[in-house]
């Protein structure tokens, strides 16, 4: 029996109240499947979808931008309307107009991967859908990616035209994920003494040991061999050996932890996101990479869930990928430390009294000067670049195989 039903908005997580609308995948009056993605939501922890929870036509009570209380009815689905066929089985009369379609790229397709106000900015400005990479969810196009586009002056008569001068400006609401970062951010500069430690690592040892046997590594593990799973491995032994900077405060008390739990910074469509390798110092460097690349994958497409994300006792972020060469990162609360990567660049260093070229990587370590004294922050950081340019020495908890055999 066909009925009109309320799709509320679930609670995303823990402790949150209300979220914000990203953008919404179909349009009002669409019919939709079970399960299909309708919505994009932003909480101050993560970008969610919204799944149809019936087949039907949907009308939307909720716009883009609009900020929505847990349990709110956010759209009406009306069941006595079925879904069309899908675009697999009506492949071939599809294909017959494909030639009319071809020839005239301003029009855009009615299946095209773009959110509502992304289509029509195509169709007003006359693009081809086509040409614009989609950030979104499965590649959907927002309506930043058309924003950027056009920006990028692609479709002027000259790619020398600049990329825009038409000193026009225009304002964004700010996400509710994007409000939470640039909160926390601020607070950490206010309420932590923070302080930042250098040193520089010789990645030349990691970086022959990569290329001999990371083709034997990627077909045995079926991942490839990583720098951040090496990274990860000697911080978690210099957490061991350092238990202050993988604590942290609460109230006046200090919380020690007897695990790591390591967050990785990862950039997404939707911004920083720093997904949480749990007890990572159980895990070999083939079970960190597998990790890392799983959440890594969920982070870039949506999916990534609220719990994938809190809890962690350190973070490793790593600005190397971007080119950055030195920088000073900012501890991610409630925990009290973080730790810096940057690019490998060869620079002449002092060796046995001669000067040779080495690959060397500058790493930074922020710190609360609260919970974490000078020379723990100082110790924790040179013991990483110690396992860094002797890898061996992950295997003896830190220390040189002739100290474990003569119990030193």
């Amino acid at each position: 029996m066909a009925e009109i039903i309320e799709m509320k908005m679930p609670s995303p997580g823990e402790s949150i109240t209300e979220v914000e609308v990203a953008s919404l995948l179909v349009e009002n009056g669409d019919v939709v499947e079970l399960d299909q993605p309708i919505a994009e939501i932003d909480s101050d922890k993560a970008t969610l979808e919204l799944n149809a929870e019936v087949s039907g036509k949907v009308e939307f009570l909720v716009g883009e931008g609009d900020t929505v209380e847990v349990g709110q009815v956010v759209c009406k689905i009306d069941t006595s309307f079925e879904p069309e066929v899908s675009d697999e089985k009506s492949a071939e009369p599809q294909a017959e107009e494909a030639p009319k379609e071809a020839a005239a790229p301003a029009a855009l397709k009615v299946d095209a991967k773009a959110t509502p106000v992304a289509k029509a900015m195509i169709q007003g400005n006359g693009v081809d859908a086509k040409k614009i990479p989609g950030s979104g969810s499965g590649g959907k196009i927002t309506k930043q990616d058309v924003v950027d586009y056009l920006a990028g002056g692609f479709n002027t008569a000259s790619e020398l035209s600049g990329w825009g001068g038409s000193r026009d400006e225009s304002r964004e609401k700010m996400s509710s994920l994007r409000r939470k970062i640039a909160s926390r951010l601020v607070s950490v500069k206010n309420e932590t003494a923070m302080l930042t430690t250098f040193n520089e690592v010789d990645m030349s040892y990691v970086m022959d040991l990569r290329k001999k046997y990371k083709e034997a590594f990627k077909e045995k593990h079926g991942v490839g061999l990583g720098f951040m799973s090496f990274f990860t491995k000697a911080v978690t032994e210099a957490l061991n050996a350092y238990p202050a900077v993988n604590a942290q405060i609460d109230g006046n008390e200090m919380i020690f932890h007897d695990y790591a739990d390591i967050g990785i910074a990862v950039s997404s469509p939707k911004g920083l996101m720093v997904p949480v390798v749990r007890n990572a110092e159980q895990m070999s460097l083939a079970e960190i990479e597998s990790e890392i690349k799983r959440l890594a994958i969920k982070a870039r497409d949506g999916k990534i869930s609220i719990d994938e994300m809190t809890g962690g006792t350190f973070t490793i972020t790593n600005g190397g990928v971007f080119g950055s060469m030195l920088s000073t990162p900012i501890i991610n609360p409630p925990q009290s430390a973080i730790l810096g990567m940057h690019n490998i660049v060869e620079r002449p260093v002092a060796v046995n009294g001669k000067v040779e070229i080495r690959p060397v990587m500058y790493v930074a370590l922020s710190y609360d000067h609260r919970i974490i004294d000078g020379k723990e922050s100082v110790g924790f950081l040179y013991k990483v670049k110690e396992m860094i340019e002797n890898p061996a020495w992950m295997l003896f908890g830190g220390k040189e195989p002739e100290q474990v055999l003569l119990g030193l």
